[in-house]
């Protein structure tokens, strides 16, 4: 192969590569302002509907990176806090603040299969975090919800992905 080609075919072939990092990068899927508005909605409707104890609710992009935030009137100051970490919980790990929590510290009488992992800093290992995972797997956010009970907080959480399932 001559030095022309080589060079036409070394171009040909980053185009190629280069447009397909491209076309990845515009296919992954993302937690929009839109998505989390909807979400924080239908996870006060609940609250209002169930009469729970006010809540706040934080919504985060898969970066841990706060996408919307809410504090319902009356909301327990401290669940600020909470509520963001149940959300960065299940920003950082694919599945629920409650299954971090079993992690950490076992299920029904069973010991937990890592009871270190409970001290991470900003982690919550109680329910009311939800990972938000779009229909093909993809990791996209998560939602933290605080204030009521952590079942009721759970179901709060469960209410706003609910909402957005036609948009995964």
């Amino acid at each position: 192969m001559n030095s022309k080609s080589w060079i036409v075919t070394s171009v040909l072939l980053a185009g190629l590569l280069i447009g397909g990092v491209a076309n990845a990068m515009e296919s992954k899927a993302v937690l929009t302002l839109e998505m989390a508005k909807k979400m924080a909605a239908a996870c006060e409707s609940l609250q209002g509907d169930q009469g729970f104890r006010p809540v706040n609710i934080a919504i985060m992009d898969d970066g841990g990176n706060l996408k919307l935030f809410r504090r319902q009137e009356k909301a327990f100051l401290g669940s600020i806090t909470v509520a963001t970490m149940k959300a960065a919980t299940s920003a950082n790990f694919p599945f629920s603040s409650r299954a971090f929590g079993e992690i950490a510290f076992g299920k029904d009488g069973q010991p937990g299969r890592a009871p270190g992992i409970a001290e991470i800093p900003g982690l919550a290992a109680f329910p009311g975090g939800l990972p938000v995972v779009t229909k093909s797997g993809q990791h996209i956010g998560s939602i933290g919800v605080s204030g009521a009970s952590g079942d009721e907080d759970e179901q709060c959480a469960q209410a706003g992905i609910d909402a957005i399932a036609d948009m995964l």
